[in-house]
């Protein structure tokens, strides 16, 4: 029972960090002057990513937990929502990057 809820405590961390990487990396690069934006997504983007597919199989492994158990599954829902917004905040920020690239490319 404990194993589901801390795998949905871990996916809504998880989700969360991933939504907040990109947004924070902005304002990091917008407040300093040693950080450069285009630099600064680069790696922001890259952990969005991987915090969102870690937050992903984080909810998987809360759900299938729960589906183990005759326990109610609390919470498991709302992990998975905020684990996929932060996957989908992942990829479409890596997505971002690549047309820049290619319009930068193809100039």
């Amino acid at each position: 029972m404990r194993s589901n809820r801390a795998a949905a405590r871990a996916a809504v961390l998880l989700g969360a960090l991933a939504v907040l990487a990109i947004p924070g990396g902005v304002l990091a690069a917008q407040l300093s002057s040693q950080l450069r934006l285009l630099e600064t997504l680069y790696i922001v983007v890259a952990a969005a990513c991987v915090l969102g597919l870690a937050a992903v199989y984080a909810a998987r492994r809360a759900r299938l937990n729960a589906a183990r158990t005759l326990s109610a599954a609390g919470g498991v829902g709302f992990a998975r929502a905020v684990a996929w917004a932060g996957a989908y905040a992942g990829v479409t920020g890596a997505l971002a990057l690549a047309v820049y690239g290619i319009l930068r490319w193809a100039q």
